[in-house]
């Protein structure tokens, strides 16, 4: 079987998950990618991927659907076979997620759970399986929010799912020493153009008054972070949440 490095991205095909797909690409591993319902999107991303050299497969998931993981695994080995002349991936990157707006009071009990199986069950259980098919040595990054340190009205169920995911990559990063197997927690601030974040003038505005650096966050501001967590240069940093967010709340 081939060493040639290979990374599973959930949520790959567009926003914060593609531009970590186009870093890790660039840096020569290869990707496995998970998208939603837009075919013709992940079709496009596994295209641009393919450009720089690298070999691509996009896997349809939904991430809060955890019954459907052990069929998807199936999938996942059936494309290191025949794709990549592998039998395991070496990168696991829990991105895929979406948002929710709602002060407490109006955030129904229907929505809190859809956040928890998205943000938190999804990735606690799809880790999990994910474990049986990935190399010792690997890297496990998981995508939180700069909300599960810092307050915002309107984002509790959203920030408390990101918070549980900061706890769980500590237990992750304990529990798979053994394994050799780092993890690590990347927290974004407000990340506009293809992703999850309500994008308007008046959002960019108070966005870019709360952050040091005077701008909004885009997806190439994060690719970047989660390639380097997944390179030597990293491999001593394990159990970590770094936040990427331009200095909001400095």
């Amino acid at each position: 079987m081939t060493t040639q490095k290979i990374a599973l991205i959930t949520g790959g095909s567009r926003g914060i998950g593609k531009d970590i797909a186009l870093n890790l690409a660039q840096k020569g591993v290869d990707i496995l990618f998970t998208y939603h319902r837009n075919k013709t999107e992940a079709d496009a991303t596994v295209a641009s991927i393919q450009s720089l050299g690298r070999k691509a497969v996009a896997l349809q998931l939904n991430s809060a659907d955890t019954s459907s993981f052990e069929a998807f695994f199936q999938q996942v080995s059936t494309a290191l076979t025949e794709t990549f002349g592998a039998d395991r991936f070496d990168f696991l990157i829990n991105n895929a997620g979406t948002s929710l707006t709602g002060s407490v009071a109006a955030t129904s009990e229907a929505q809190f759970d859809e956040m928890m199986n998205i943000h938190l069950k999804g990735v606690y259980f799809l880790t999990q399986k994910a474990l049986n098919h990935m190399h010792d040595g690997g890297r496990i990054v998981n995508i939180s929010s700069a909300v599960s340190r810092q307050t915002f009205p309107g984002v509790s169920a959203y920030a408390v799912m990101k918070g549980a995911v900061d706890v769980y990559t500590r237990y992750l990063a304990l529990e798979l020493g053994s394994r050799r197997i780092s993890a690590n927690v990347v927290a974004p601030g407000a990340i506009f153009g293809g992703g999850a974040m309500t994008d308007s003038p008046e959002t960019r505005e108070f966005v870019k008054g709360i952050t040091a650096l005077g701008r909004v966050g885009l997806p190439d501001d994060i690719g970047g972070v989660v390639a380097f967590l997944c390179s030597e240069d990293a491999k001593w940093v394990n159990g970590q949440r770094i936040e990427v967010t331009g200095g909001v709340g400095l």
